[in-house]
């Protein structure tokens, strides 16, 4: 087992190499930089990954799923289901928009919202469901689905961490009413900073682009109030560029998550849903025992790690009632994983002696004889 002095193995690597970097000067040197050719070749290329829907490029992941909650008409008085063990961009867009989050609950196997807690909170000021596929493994979008269809509700996937997962074989993304992604440098795939919305739907995906970009499809001929979050083209060649590699990534990751998987044995291994196909953003662990312990020995180990996320959306600050409580949430399986994930390096850069380490480590942290 190597020792506190050997390298430190990152629990993300963000791949920055010289096709990116070539592509960035590319277009650079162009002059057309913002909502340009770029943006309109990687809205297309993307499409094929989410079954020919139609792609809109924004900013960031935050403002895909903010966008398409002002899109979709929400605003106040009406309430989205959202699951709380998420990231807080998750209930933050639904607040951006002057709507309501109500947070529900999560299967303890996959991490994603429980589709009979949704079922429980649906109200006549129900106006969608956002599931949130964690970590990369595809929510019970085949049950949600149900579910809005029985009460005519829109379903706006967040699937920030999850490109190219699949469900009964299609594709995250291609589920719901709109799917929200986010190129963040530490995604499976990023652009440095983006995000994409896709949708079946031709009048909502232009009312996006109207949206995006001050209302207007046409330079000052402003048909609705928008806002200005357009993706740059520098940001669509980096993107570009790494969509080709996704492939070969993801297949990485599997395959660093199943030598982990047959290795690790003081730590509760991710499971994966029948039918569903894990892009293992994170590789994210429970520890039964102390997890601070658990942690400090393998930082000492030299293996990063992370807690995502500590701090339930539904105990934060922004989301407490006006004496400083959590609201009337009873949210047992989400309590339970934030007090007891841990998430492993599992991205594509990691060697064979890497895994080595990072399984005998987790088995040594975790306490296994």
């Amino acid at each position: 087992m190597a020792g506190p002095h050997s390298e430190f193995i990152p629990p993300a690597r963000p791949i920055i190499g010289e096709a990116e970097i070539e592509a960035a000067v590319r277009v650079l040197r162009s002059g057309r930089v913002v909502q340009g050719p770029e943006v309109a070749a990687f809205e297309e290329e993307f499409s094929e990954l989410v079954n020919g829907r139609h792609c809109v490029a924004v900013n960031s992941g935050t403002s895909a799923l903010q966008l398409t909650l002002m899109a979709l008409g929400f605003g106040p008085g009406d309430e989205v289901i959202v699951p709380s063990f998420s990231f807080a961009a998750s209930a933050n867009a639904v607040r951006l928009v002057g709507a309501e989050p109500v947070f529900v609950d999560i299967e303890p196997g996959s991490f994603c919202v429980d589709p009979e807690a949704v079922a429980a909170a649906v109200t006549p000021r129900t106006v969608a469901i956002m599931p949130v596929h964690l970590y990369g493994h595809p929510a019970a979008m085949d049950r949600i689905m149900a579910i809005a269809e029985q009460h005519n509700l829109a379903v706006v996937e967040d699937a920030a961490q999850a490109h190219g997962a699949t469900l009964h074989g299609a594709p995250v993304g291609a589920f719901g009413t709109a799917g929200c992604f986010s190129f963040y440098p530490t995604k499976n795939m990023h652009a440095l900073e983006g995000g994409m919305v896709t949708t079946a739907d031709a009048e909502l995906a232009r009312t996006l682009r109207l949206l995006r970009n001050q209302g207007m499809e046409q330079r000052y001929a402003n048909e609705i109030v928008g806002a200005n979050m357009r993706m740059t083209d520098v940001a669509a060649a980096i993107g570009r560029v790494q969509l080709r590699q996704l492939p070969e990534w993801t297949e990485q990751r599997r395959a660093n998550a199943k030598f982990l998987d047959s290795n690790i044995t003081g730590m509760v291994v991710p499971p994966v849903a029948d039918a569903a196909k894990h892009v293992y953003h994170q590789y994210t662990v429970r520890v039964r025992g102390d997890r601070d312990a658990a942690q400090a020995r393998l930082t000492e180990l030299g293996i990063g790690n992370a807690v995502y996320y500590p701090t339930p959306i539904h105990r934060l600050k922004p989301y407490l009632t006006e004496d400083g409580k959590p609201g009337p949430w009873e949210l047992p399986e989400t309590e339970r994983a934030a007090a007891e994930v841990i998430s492993l390096p599992v991205h594509p850069s990691l060697s064979q002696a890497d895994l080595e380490r990072i399984a005998e480590g987790a088995n040594l942290a975790g306490g296994a004889r």
